[in-house]
Order: C-alpha cells, then sequence, then structure tokens
C-alpha cells in the first residue's frame, strides 16, 4: 500500500451525491476539482498506509460527526465555487 489521504476518497463520494441535489451549480471537471480542492482544505487529512488504517479511517468515517463535518466542508466549497466559477477564465482566454 502507499501513503494515501483518505479523505480524497470520502470528499469525492460525498461530492457526487451533493452535487446531484444541485441542480444550478456547474458540474465541469474545473469546478468540481475546485469544490474538492477546497472542501479538503477545510478538513484536517486522514493518511494510511496500511490495510488496517485505512479499515480504521473507514470505521471512523461511519461517525456521524465526521459525515456531518464532511457535508459542512463540501456545501461551503459548492457555495463558494458557485459564486464565483473559475472556468469562465478559460472560455475567455
Amino acid at each position: 500500500m502507499e501513503l494515501k489521504n483518505y479523505m480524497e476518497d470520502i470528499v469525492w463520494q460525498s461530492l457526487e451525491e451533493l452535487l446531484a441535489a444541485q441542480p444550478d451549480v456547474c458540474k465541469c471537471q474545473k469546478c468540481r476539482y475546485d469544490i474538492m480542492a477546497l472542501a479538503l482544505n477545510f478538513l484536517p487529512p486522514r493518511y494510511v498506509v496500511t490495510e488496517a488504517g485505512e479499515t480504521f479511517t473507514r470505521i471512523k468515517s461511519l461517525e456521524q460527526q465526521f459525515s456531518v463535518d464532511v457535508i459542512t466542508a463540501i456545501t461551503n466549497a459548492i457555495i463558494l465555487v458557485a459564486s464565483r466559477p473559475h472556468h469562465y477564465e478559460e472560455r475567455e482566454a
């Protein structure tokens, strides 16, 4: 196993679910990555290097506060990116 921030997997999965419920938010790749980066910056990393570490982190992710923190971080990131999407800069250039 290699060094991995397990939080990336958690955020990516939750991001897809939360974006599906937001029909007015841009879902282009640039906006998705911006949302992902912001959300991950709001959350503490969960680095794992072993199968046991990944299992422990998966169990931890089932806790209600953990889920609330992830959803809150993603929601805040969606609001920020939706208010000032950067993909328009690429289209104008």
